[in-house]
């Protein structure tokens, strides 16, 4: 039996909201953007006023306004597009519980097993769509079809507040003269490739041989004409579906390049700090890390290495994310990004080998000292207490940063 597969997409949704949260804004340009004393001062959404100025996702707040002078520029607030986001995942919810969220603003439905109450995929979306519009609002685009892939190009076809249907036996015909990259999973990159082998179009993606795709691409390209010619067999996983953790990461753009390694030390220290804790929560240890440095020309590098052994101390993590950056990274920039990441994660009750030469005694010292400081974060506050070394770092993004303080302030360790 084939399916029915919706794929809902929030038209522009952060500037969306921040029009609904602030009226008068409808008919005028606006653009949320992140920080710029911070340095992330691009644009995250634009509504189609601005988007028929040519303001585009990314550009920087100054493009934005060279091309838009009136435009508002409105500062994002994240709890409350989580607010906009659960509301329509609940008027999704009396429809099916098969619901996958793709990033805050977007979900795949399942809708196969309510078409005898509810109607043909294309009747479902379109309550969705008015729906959504009165009882929030906002606007969405939906794409009907029989897989994920095709429901997510569908969606993406004709924006906004609209329905695009992909049918099973016509898809050929309404797709395969569509861009090669106008299919998921098909990035710049991916794009560059195909097009070194003559492919522009899906339909040129669904004939092409098997052979030379995977000559050129391995996996992914076999995989790419699978999608190209609807053979996505991929599910929609329930609402209350818990995807397994494969890693944890915690990154930063600070507010002014970092030049040395001191200060990259420190950093880093800081971006493990919490690491402890949520790998406690998940009773998970880590066996390896990965270290992502962007400088200030955005260039980037990225290194992974093993830990010496399975841990979940932030001390620890640290001190190994600290030597591999020290080794790999040459200084011929200053650094604008670096994000640190867990990854290997396995069972904290999982036994492993410990090295004749490992400080054993130490990591466990290290373990109960952290264990501690959380506990007085939970009790008194994030900022009770902190390491000395976090003390007046200009370059942390606004709030990470810790000042000096008089006597019977935050105490430090």
């Amino acid at each position: 039996m084939l399916r029915t597969i919706l794929h809902c997409d929030m038209n522009n949704f952060f500037a969306s909201v921040e029009c609904t949260r602030n009226p008068s804004l409808k008919e005028k340009p606006v653009a949320v953007c992140g920080s710029v004393e911070d340095r992330h001062g691009i644009v995250l959404a634009k509504n189609y006023i601005a988007k028929a100025y040519g303001v585009k996702t990314g550009d920087t707040v100054w493009q934005a306004k060279m091309k838009c002078p009136d435009i508002v520029i409105a500062d994002p607030h994240y709890e409350l597009y989580m607010k906009y986001s659960k509301m329509a995942r609940n008027i999704y919810s009396e429809y099916t519980d098969k619901i996958e969220p793709f990033g805050i603003d977007e979900c795949w439905l399942d809708v196969t097993s309510c078409r005898d109450t509810d109607g043909d995929g294309k009747t479902i979306a379109d309550i969705l769509r008015e729906r959504i519009k009165y009882e929030l609002g906002l606007t969405i685009s939906v794409g009907v079809s029989f897989n994920k892939i095709f429901a997510k190009l569908g969606s993406d076809m004709k924006k906004p507040d609209a329905v695009t249907v992909i049918p099973s036996d016509s898809f050929k015909e309404k797709i395969w003269n569509l861009p090669a990259d106008s299919l998921l999973g098909v990035g710049r990159r991916t794009s560059n490739t195909l097009k070194c082998l003559g492919i522009d179009t899906i339909g040129q993606l669904a004939k092409c041989p098997d052979e030379v795709l995977k000559r050129k691409m391995g996996i992914v390209g076999t995989r790419l004409k699978m999608y190209a010619n609807g053979l996505d067999t991929s599910e929609v996983t329930r609402s209350d579906y818990v995807y397994p953790v494969k890693s944890i990461g915690c990154g930063l753009t600070f507010r002014e390049d970092i030049k040395n390694n001191r200060d990259a030390a420190v950093a880093i220290s800081k971006l493990c700090e919490d690491f402890g804790s949520r790998l406690r929560s998940l009773k998970k240890s880590a066996k390896g890390i990965s270290l992502f440095v962007r400088d200030n020309d955005l260039n980037w590098k990225e290194w992974q290495t093993s830990l010496p052994y399975p841990t979940s101390v932030p001390k620890t993590i640290a001190d190994e994310a600290t030597k591999l950056f020290i080794s790999k990274y040459k200084w011929e920039k200053p650094v604008r990004t670096i994000t640190v990441r867990v990854i290997r994660l396995i069972s904290e009750d999982e036994p492993f080998q410990i090295g004749l030469f490992d400080d054993v005694q130490n990591e466990i010292k290290n373990e109960k000292l952290d264990s501690a400081m959380e506990v007085l974060k939970n009790r008194f506050g994030e900022r009770i207490i902190h390491p000395a070394s976090f003390m007046n770092m200009g370059y942390m993004p606004e709030g990470m940063a810790f000042s000096a303080l008089p006597a019977g302030g935050n105490q430090h360790v």
